[in-house]
């Protein structure tokens, strides 16, 4: 979405992109930009979900947000949006050496052994898992069976209401083709996404998909922001019963009922952030269930970040707060990356 709506480039440091976008409607749009490759290796993210988004027509107008060529009012035009997501991933893959498309558990192992600590940064892989979020660009369940084939490994129905699912703001249930979505998904054992869906719909996923893994990628507990986009006490018991793991979302948005864009950074601190992974380690009575979900692709700048947070190469210093807090090492490695690798090993076919 960056690349192809905002023009931004994800093998550019992100400081590049701010120099040369100061000033500029983009920044207004999408925030100040926080990812690129070189702030990935620099902070140590070896994986990242890769999103394909798109963006219906009339939420788009509601939201004031228009993303020209992603927005769609018909399943052909969001499959239209997504597949040129797709073949932009595929073209990172084709054109920069460090990149590489995750499929498989081979492919996975790859880019992590790349990570050993006698490899020098030049020679360490950034993989990308291909999520699709918003299922509108599945022109029909069945259909799905060739975005596998091109890579995504990853669904969430919903983003707002689609024609599979119930979403944030337009409550409602799964549909008869998202049931039916949900079985050809589990047929070919891929990673489920709940974030988004709507209360009813997420839980009538937990309780109909067959599948081995489901996670909410980017999603809070309500206790830090009282919406549908985010998840009760409930909810996120009955994913953590299904040994699903929940991405906290380092947006101060998401993390106080009362912080508003333009209220100075400050105003939420990393320590809040802690305290939703607290929250949900307490809530299951594990730190199995809670991961790293940024969302840092989904326009909302470096300026609504918890302070201390100033691009994703800033996550390590999540760890050092969750030590403070009496974690230990084990439960610290994995909230950082263990859950979500664990997850992926299982969802991956080999």
């Amino acid at each position: 979405m960056n690349a192809l709506a905002a023009g931004r480039d994800y093998r550019e440091h992100s400081l590049v992109k701010r120099q040369r976008e100061a000033g500029t409607e983009i920044v207004t749009r999408e925030g100040v930009a926080m990812s690129g490759l070189p702030d990935a290796l620099m902070g140590r993210v070896a994986v990242v979900f890769a999103t394909l988004f798109t963006e219906p027509k009339r939420v788009a107008a509601m939201l004031g947000l228009p993303l020209g060529d992603l927005s769609y009012s018909t399943p052909k035009e969001a499959y239209t949006a997504a597949m040129k997501q797709v073949d932009y991933y595929h073209r990172l893959q084709d054109e920069e050496p460090q990149i590489r498309l995750i499929k498989r558990r081979g492919d996975l192992d790859t880019v992590l052994a790349s990570w050993d600590d006698a490899r020098g940064i030049d020679q360490r892989l950034h993989g990308l898992v291909m999520l699709m979020e918003n299922g509108d660009p599945i022109l029909e369940p069945k259909q799905f069976e060739e975005w596998y084939e091109y890579g995504v490994r990853i669904v969430g129905p919903a983003w707002a209401a689609t024609r599979y699912s119930g979403g944030t703001r337009e409550p409602g249930g799964l549909t008869a083709l998202g049931i039916e979505l949900l079985e050809f998904m589990a047929g070919l054992n891929a990673i489920l996404d709940l974030s988004h869906m709507a209360e009813q719909a997420y839980f009538q996923a937990l309780e109909r998909y067959q599948g081995e893994v489901i996670i909410a990628s980017h999603s809070n507990p309500r206790r830090f922001s009282n919406t549908d986009r985010h998840l009760s006490d409930d909810m996120i018991r009955a994913l953590s019963a299904r040994d699903g793991v929940i991405g906290v979302v380092p947006y101060n948005r998401f993390l106080s009922n009362t912080w508003r864009p333009g209220d100075p950074k400050a105003g939420v601190p990393l320590t809040v952030l802690v305290d939703a992974i607290d929250h949900i380690c307490q809530i299951t009575g594990s730190a199995a269930h809670v991961g790293i979900g940024t969302d840092f692709d989904g326009g909302f700048g470096a300026a609504s970040t918890p302070a201390g947070i100033d691009s994703i190469s800033d996550l390590v210093t999540i760890a050092p707060v969750l030590a403070e807090r009496g974690y230990p090492q084990a439960d610290i490695d994995a909230i950082m990356s263990g859950n979500f690798l664990r997850k992926l090993r299982q969802g991956l076919p080999v």
